[in-house]
């Protein structure tokens, strides 16, 4: 049975962002429009001892978001190999819903990101960066090993992979300042 929610998930021409959130930093990657490759943005500190809904880390991705125009902020899921979720996967749900706060009407979509981390570091490593060197960047690299992933899921299903992540559209920053239009757009 069709519906909105279908509708939803089904992929549009526009920039995706992907945010690889960590205890001490986050790494964003960005798409071209056509959704074709993934490319690094940045890796931002995360504001310590500040709610996640007025970190300066999720301001600037929000920011991010507005000026690419990006239809879909992908957060990595961190899950165990059995699949299940530890307590670095309740604090990417939380941090997931505070960008969905800041970034409405832009969905904001968890993805499993099992192995992003350890890829990234393998893939630096065989670009020859040192382990000192690539701290500061691998947070960027997972980024992009996640949106990679996502773009790829897109291709082949020509739907959003991964699981909306839903807020209260009356409560997201865009729809307190107006900019959600009717207030019937639902960020999640």
């Amino acid at each position: 049975m069709p519906s909105d929610r279908d509708d939803r998930d089904a992929v549009t021409r526009a920039v995706r962002l992907a945010v690889d959130v960590g205890s001490v930093r986050v790494g964003v990657a960005s798409s071209d429009p056509d959704g074709t490759l993934a490319t690094p943005v940045a890796t931002l500190a995360r504001a310590a001892g500040k709610p996640a809904s007025t970190a300066a880390d999720v301001a600037a991705i929000a920011q991010e978001a507005r000026e690419r125009g990006a239809d879909v902020v992908y957060v990595g899921l961190p899950r165990h190999l059995s699949g299940a979720e530890g307590s670095s996967a309740g604090l990417a749900r939380a941090y997931a819903v505070a960008l969905a706060h800041a970034v409405g009407p832009v969905q904001v979509r968890l993805v499993d990101e099992r192995m992003s981390t350890v890829s990234a570091h393998q893939a630096l490593q065989a670009a020859g960066r040192s382990g000192r060197r690539h701290r500061q960047v691998v947070d960027q690299a997972a980024a992009v090993v996640i949106l990679q992933h996502a773009l790829d899921t897109e291709r082949s299903t020509g739907r959003r992979p991964g699981e909306r992540v839903e807020v209260d559209p009356g409560r997201s920053a865009t729809a307190r300042r107006g900019v959600a239009g009717d207030g019937t757009t639902t960020v999640e």
